[in-house]
């Protein structure tokens, strides 16, 4: 889990998000090391979609910065100011940054194979066959490979978010986010979706995840980040946040939900 540089493999300093003069994000600071699981736990309405948005700056910093791998995410720093990307530019940072999404956003008029391939051969330039190899691969991992040629609206809520996962997957990212992976989901698909994401935990992908399965959270989690008001109030080992919160927000977010 460990990154072989002092510097943390991803960097979130100081940011603040403004939506008009309601104050989102209040001074975020975070370090997440290549191959952690970072849950991000805390109520509706405390920042941590929104957080989550400017990692792979869907979402515009009002101040701060994000940093991956070394490289600042979204702006280009000149002249001691910061600078947004072009499009094109910010396309191929975000390859490097995979998203999965509450609501699947899968493209409906394309197929399970269409929907994976296109990214890789539009933003990484693979040729057709190659993507294609690719994704039938993906399709095995989450167990769909017989759905490579249905269409979106002929799968459960639960295939179609691991086609998702299948395409942020298929851009070979260094980083993987998830908002809400399984709250669309019925109750009974829900864990076919954990148990895709708790393989790419064993198999040491770094992921940023904000989530309210608390179970998968312990089994999955090495940290886990409690948000309130728009702050990180408590930030530590799974266990520990978890089963001996400090903070008064959190005592009461945990007591809720055990």
């Amino acid at each position: 889990m460990t990154n072989n540089s002092s510097t943390p493999f991803l960097r979130i300093e100081g940011i603040h998000k403004f939506y008009g003069t309601d104050h989102i994000l209040r001074g975020i600071n975070l370090s997440v090391e290549r191959g952690e699981v970072v849950c991000i736990l805390g109520r509706s309405g405390s920042g941590k979609s929104t957080l989550l948005r400017t990692v792979n700056a869907l979402e515009p910093v009002t101040a701060g910065r994000v940093v991956l791998g070394g490289t600042l995410i979204g702006y280009l720093e000149k002249d001691d100011g910061l600078y947004a990307l072009a499009a094109d530019e910010l396309a191929r940072q975000r390859a490097r940054i995979g998203m999965v999404f509450q609501h699947f956003n899968l493209f409906p008029h394309m197929t399970v194979l269409e929907n994976i391939t296109m990214a890789p051969q539009l933003v990484l330039n693979e040729k057709r066959q190659d993507a294609e190899e690719q994704a039938m691969k993906l399709l095995a991992k989450v167990g769909l490979t017989d759905k490579a040629y249905a269409y979106p609206a002929s799968l459960s809520g639960g295939q179609q978010q691991r086609v998702a996962i299948a395409r942020a997957l298929a851009m070979r990212p260094d980083l993987l986010l998830f908002d809400e992976p399984t709250s669309a989901l019925d109750p009974e698909l829900v864990g076919e979706v954990l148990g895709v994401m708790r393989q790419l935990a064993s198999e040491g992908m770094t992921m940023l995840i904000v989530t309210h399965e608390l179970r998968f959270v312990r089994d999955v989690a090495h940290t886990v980040v409690f948000m309130h008001d728009g702050q990180i109030a408590e930030k530590g080992p799974t266990l520990k946040v978890m089963t001996e919160p400090e903070t008064p927000a959190a005592q009461a977010f945990f007591s809720t939900c055990r």
